[in-house]
């Protein structure tokens, strides 16, 4: 998942298109962290040491945006949408962990903010092999378009692909 996701930024990088990276991060006293009743809480344990941190294979790299998200969805309380909008990106190229989860909810996000989005299967994963296949052949479909890194990477080299950030929605040619 990680490689896919390498991959892609590498090549985005290199057509000088934007890279932006999404960690979670808490406050070391938890204050910051959502806490609503629910039926069952996450339980996630002791947090590692650096647990937050990127994978050192996506970078960050000179021209990338990295945001701290504190709940699921990347868009609430980041300034994700003000700096897509001020770009004027119309497309995004998700991926990330976990697919059921973070991925999916700034996925719905996207979708109500009104943005295409292309959603990389095998640059996201889950706790569950079918946790993540639920998301890809349920919800995904429903909020963009679903394709492999080869895929993304086949359509960004392709002679006849005209990418533009700009563009508003890619047809099924482009992706």
């Amino acid at each position: 998942m990680v490689a896919s996701a390498a991959r892609i930024a590498t090549r985005f990088r290199e057509l000088g298109e934007l890279v932006i990276l999404v960690r979670v991060e808490f406050a070391p006293d938890g204050g910051d962290e959502l806490r609503v009743p629910v039926d069952e809480a996450q339980s996630i344990g002791a947090r590692p040491p650096h647990w937050s941190s990127l994978a050192q294979e996506l970078g960050p790299c000179p021209g990338d945006i990295v945001l701290t998200k504190r709940q699921w969805g990347a868009f609430f309380g980041t300034e994700l949408d003000l700096q897509l909008r001020r770009r004027g990106i119309h497309t995004l190229v998700l991926g990330g962990i976990a697919t059921n989860f973070g991925v999916e909810s700034t996925a719905r996000a996207a979708y109500e903010h009104g943005y295409a989005q292309v959603l990389v299967e095998d640059a996201m994963s889950s706790f569950s092999p079918e946790a993540h296949a639920f998301a890809i052949q349920t919800i995904f479909p429903r909020l963009g378009k679903v394709r492999s890194t080869d895929e993304v990477l086949g359509a960004l080299s392709s002679p006849e692909f005209q990418w533009s950030r700009k563009s508003r929605f890619p047809t099924d040619r482009e992706f």
